[in-house]
Formats: C-alpha cells, sequence, structure tokens
C-alpha cells in the first residue's frame, strides 16, 4: 500500500490542523492506521491509532483530548483533527498501516508508511 500524507504547515499555538493520509495500491479498509510524529533529534513517537473498522482509537497521552483520528474506508483516507496546538507538537508527521496488529503503538509494528508532513506551532 502506497500511503500519502498532506495538510501540515505553520500554525499558531492554540491553532487546529488537520491532517490527510490518502492511501492506495491495497485493500485499505483491512488496515490499522497509525499516526507518529519525529521531532529533530527525538525519537520517532506514537500519536494516534485508528482500527480497520474504526470502532476503536487510542492516542497517546500528550494529546488526548487535543487530537482526533478518523477514518473514511470509502475514500481510502485517514485523518488526523490537531486542536489547541501547542509548540511541543512541532515535528515531521507520519501516517502508516498495519495489517497485522490492530491497535499497535509501536513504529515496529507498522508495514508502510507515508513520507510525512511538517507541523510548526510557534508560540
Amino acid at each position: 500500500v502506497q500511503l500519502q500524507a498532506s495538510g501540515g504547515g505553520l500554525v499558531q499555538a492554540g491553532g487546529s490542523l488537520r491532517l490527510s493520509c490518502a492511501a492506495s495500491g491495497h485493500t485499505f479498509s483491512s488496515y490499522a492506521m497509525g499516526w507518529f510524529r519525529q521531532a529533530p533529534k527525538k525519537e520517532r513517537e506514537f500519536v494516534a491509532v485508528i482500527s480497520w473498522s474504526g470502532s476503536s482509537t487510542y492516542y497517546a497521552d500528550s494529546v488526548k483530548g487535543r487530537f482526533t483520528v478518523s477514518r473514511d474506508n470509502a475514500k481510502n483516507t485517514v485523518y488526523l483533527q490537531m486542536n489547541s496546538l501547542k509548540p511541543e507538537d512541532t515535528a515531521v508527521y507520519y501516517c502508516a498501516a498495519s495489517n497485522v496488529y490492530s491497535s499497535s503503538r509501536s513504529y515496529r509494528d507498522y508495514d508502510y508508511w507515508g513520507q510525512g508532513t511538517q507541523v510548526t506551532v510557534s508560540s
């Protein structure tokens, strides 16, 4: 499966962005979809995951209550709505797909990755 992330940009603290990840090449609805992020000189970290059906979602504690992951299987797209953004949310955001694990928080469990989209939050 090929993944294409988009929607990043520069926003002021307290603002919002919606990231999209469009998938092609395989049956999108059979994959759990995760979002990860990586800031300069830091490890890639888990942000959110949504199960293949969309019935289950999980979030990192740092984004819980501010970010919402959703998917539209008819459009082969997963979204990450980010509200109340903080400077510490600044990172490159990646979407990823797993056809084995339904809700993994480990980047090692994902088979396919998008190219990343930069999110910069100014204070």
